[in-house]
């Protein structure tokens, strides 16, 4: 057996034993109690701009942006604009990848992939900065609330001239929303590709824990997360994500798309 081969299961294995293990499950979730209340996913920034979340999902995002290779990715809320920018240079890899093992010489401007972000509010001092990124080509931002059917409409006229899709959701987290969220954005996820849902990690947090919000445990994404899986068979929670993560704010959040 090869040494990739080996270092691969090797790992699986870890991540096994790590998830049954309740003392390494617990003090992640414990770091995550933590830190939350000093805003400790404010604390990175990719190529610049600040992104908001946790390196675990970073990677992780990283990983799954290499392996499914999509052509777009989809983005509710944007905030400062870190993760659309994160988004957009793994895009600009890929092309870069794929014109090395054409054997061609790489030119941005006829790339097709793109990153289409949408937002109630994007605030002028980040819609700038976003915009003068050297990566903001492949960036396309909408305002307007994400569940407000012109809205709606307007990214799937987008998606529709796109074969590989890939969904993230990541604004208002209340239920509602979220679900809402669920069943105008998740369709829009190709087979083999993720909605991923985050912050669901609210529901693990001590009630109260966001008294300035209006979601709070029993009413956040992970609710809506459940709610949406009971009549949508097509998706199902990669949870061998979130065991090798262990710290991450996405728990039942990696939706891999199985089906039709």
């Amino acid at each position: 057996m090869n040494d990739n081969i080996n270092f691969e299961r090797e790992k699986r294995e870890n991540i096994a034993l790590m998830a049954s293990e309740q003392n390494c499950v617990s003090s992640a979730l414990d770091f995550l109690v933590t830190t939350a209340p000093y805003k400790y996913s404010y604390n990175f920034s990719w190529l610049g701009r600040p992104i908001i979340q946790y390196p675990q999902d970073i990677i992780a995002m990283q990983e799954l942006i290499w392996s499914i290779r999509p052509d777009l990715i989809v983005e509710t809320g944007i905030a400062h604009g870190g993760s659309l920018i994160m988004s957009a240079s793994m895009l600009a890899l890929l092309d870069m990848t794929d014109a090395i093992k054409a054997g061609e010489k790489l030119d941005p401007k006829t790339s097709s992939r793109k990153v289409l972000g949408i937002d109630i509010d994007i605030r002028a001092h980040n819609r700038t900065a976003i915009e003068a990124h050297p990566i903001a080509s492949r960036i396309q931002m909408i305002q307007g609330s994400s569940i407000a059917q012109e809205i709606i409409d307007q990214v799937h006229a987008v998606a529709a001239n796109y074969s590989r899709v890939l969904v993230c959701l990541d604004s208002n987290h209340t239920h509602d929303h979220v679900l809402a969220e669920l069943e105008a954005y998740a369709p829009l996820t190709t087979v083999g590709s993720y909605c991923v849902v985050f912050d669901t990690i609210i529901e693990d947090m001590p009630a109260g824990s966001f008294p300035d919000r209006p979601w709070d445990k029993g009413n956040n994404p992970k609710t809506a997360v459940w709610e949406y899986l009971k009549t949508h068979p097509e998706f199902e929670i990669d949870r061998g994500i979130q065991n090798k993560l262990l710290i991450t704010v996405a728990p039942d959040g990696y939706l891999l798309r199985v089906g039709t």
